[in-house]
């Protein structure tokens, strides 16, 4: 699902920038160029709604960008489009299945144990990801 969201851009005294999104309760974030501001913007907008929707909340509908009014003189309103079913793929909490192989002697002793494969091989993952830390 791919949706289309206004946001607004304020530059800050030190390069950094500001972004504010008035659909979304006025989430915010912000990047030290511009570029990075774009893409901290995509990724909170992306997590608000995946939220919202696993959550089981009505999105809000986006504001028309020409409706989205700034007060301040250097800031702009620019439109960040965001792939949700790309995002749910990549940070998803989904459950995948998966096949996998081991001796024989090792599935016996594990199920003696009841030893949860799953919880296993998950613990191992994230350790050889370094995601324990």
């Amino acid at each position: 699902m791919k949706l289309v969201y206004p946001a607004c851009f304020y530059p800050e005294e030190n390069g950094q920038y500001s972004v504010v999104f008035p659909d979304l309760n006025e989430a915010a974030t912000f990047g030290d160029s511009l570029e990075q501001a774009i893409e901290m913007a995509i990724d909170l907008a992306s997590g608000w709604l995946m939220d919202s929707i696993q959550e089981n909340e009505q999105i809000p509908k986006p504001s028309n960008i020409k409706d989205v009014l700034i007060d301040e003189e250097d800031a702009f309103v620019s439109l960040i489009a965001v792939d949700l079913t790309e995002y749910e793929r990549l940070h998803g909490n989904k459950a995948v299945k998966k096949t996998l192989t081991i001796p024989m002697w090792m599935n016996t002793l594990a199920e003696k144990e009841g030893i949860n494969f799953s919880a296993v091989l998950q613990n191992a993952l994230k350790e050889q990801l370094h995601l324990n830390q």
